[in-house]
């Protein structure tokens, strides 16, 4: 197949851009498995495995600039990351990376990141996001810290992440976005990416992700346990399904962290690494979007997304 891929983004990202990193991800899966792709991305991005035309960024979010005109004729599907002011008029399918207030209607051929992320819009087509394992080190003997990966927002729960770790008497390094405390016990290393992001993924002994909203998917989560580290973390969103017993525990309040955090040890590191690499790698999410892709072009609808189950599968 030849697919286009479009986003209102510079690829590769600079810092931590989940969203624009799993685009990269997306295409160079795409290529691996033997399809063509085109991707529609601002000036200066470079992608390899893509050919890769850049767009006007002032022009293409006016009404009435169709994004098809760009496109060569031998496109099969457009495959679209971000909102659009006019529909194209070519086939396509569009991801939706994140959440949308109730009561907004979103288009039919929507594909979401995760089963609750759909149940929650009303649908049932999702594709998991999937990260490339090369990029990332697996390692089973860890270090003495807990870590807590991502922004610093309250939702993210960040402030519970904190509080558990000192609870649970273990030492805790906060990778984000500004200092929190000057406390001993915390080591603040603002935002990491490339290689000092995945030494810090594969020393920690657990990642904590108690989320305090419903997260679409939770990139953090599947690069922990690439890397070997178990996750703590809540039951909200997509955690439930990407978290089983065997790689993690979930809570539903501080208190029940800080218990269960004594038990994250005995997680497998391999047992980790091999569910990530079943059903969360970016060959198998570009498998499932390629399943999308197809049965949209046949019949004109989407198909429900696979779920992943407990175990490596």
């Amino acid at each position: 197949m030849h697919i286009a891929v479009y986003t209102y983004s510079l690829l590769p990202v600079r810092g931590y851009g989940g969203g624009q990193r799993v685009i990269v991800w997306l295409v160079r899966a795409l290529a691996q498995l033997g399809h063509r792709v085109t991707l529609l991305a601002l000036p200066g991005s470079r992608v390899p495995e893509a050919t890769v035309l850049s767009f006007d960024p002032d022009k293409i979010r006016r009404p009435g600039n169709d994004i098809s005109a760009l496109l060569p004729d031998s496109i099969d599907l457009l495959h679209v990351h971000g909102l659009l002011p006019t529909i194209p008029r070519a086939p396509h399918v569009f991801t939706l990376h994140g959440n949308v207030r109730a009561g907004i209607a979103l288009p039919p051929n929507t594909i979401f990141l995760s089963a609750d992320h759909a149940r929650r819009h009303g649908a049932t087509s999702f594709v998991y996001n999937g990260i490339d394992p090369s990029e990332f080190v697996f390692r089973r003997m860890k270090d003495s810290y807990d870590l807590f990966l991502g922004r610093l927002h309250s939702v993210k729960g960040y402030r519970w992440a904190i509080e558990g770790a000192k609870l649970a008497g273990n030492r805790l390094v906060v990778a984000g976005g500004w200092r929190p405390s000057l406390r001993r016990s915390l080591r603040f290393v603002r935002s990491v990416e490339g290689q000092r992001k995945a030494a810090l993924l594969a020393n920690a002994q657990c990642l904590w992700m108690p989320a305090l909203w419903d997260e679409p998917f939770g990139l953090t989560l599947v690069e922990a346990m690439m890397s070997g580290t178990p996750v703590l973390g809540t039951r909200r969103g997509a955690l439930p399904e990407v978290v089983t017993n065997d790689v993690g525990a979930l809570g539903d309040t501080l208190e029940e962290l800080v218990q269960l955090r004594p038990s994250i040890g005995a997680r497998d590191p391999a047992a980790c690494r091999a569910r990530a690499e079943r059903w969360f790698s970016h060959l198998a999410m570009a498998s499932e979007y390629v399943r999308m892709y197809k049965h949209y072009l046949s019949t004109g609808s989407l198909p429900a997304g696979t779920r992943a189950v407990e175990g490596p599968g």
